[in-house]
């Protein structure tokens, strides 16, 4: 159960901060209430995934997952894209978040 919390609270960090563009500075309501929104919900579900997981690994976890992810969404919402260098240093965050699920420090 842990890894699915882990990976509801990626989902709703990484859309808040991929809606946190749309808020233009916080002077939009609707994209204003999704990030802040998104942030509680994010916090919540890794705060259930810690209950089955390391602290440190559910951190470096939604940490690695988290910035993929808002790679990716903020390409197919906002067109921006990204060069080479930044897909091999995304490439070495995926690397190293199966590095971590492989490691025997994830266990309980």
């Amino acid at each position: 159960m842990s890894w699915i919390f882990l990976l509801l609270g990626v989902m709703a960090e990484a859309l808040s901060h991929v809606a946190l563009k749309a808020t233009d500075g916080f002077s939009k309501p609707l994209p204003a209430a999704m990030v802040i929104l998104g942030h509680l919900t994010a916090f919540i579900f890794l705060g259930q995934a810690m209950k089955g997981m390391p602290v440190g690994v559910v951190h470096a976890l939604w940490a690695g997952l988290a910035i993929v992810t808002v790679t990716l969404l903020s390409a197919l919402f906002y067109r921006q894209h990204l060069d080479l260098t930044a897909w091999v240093g995304m490439g070495l965050v995926a690397a190293g978040v199966i590095m971590i699920n492989l490691s025997q420090g994830h266990s309980h």
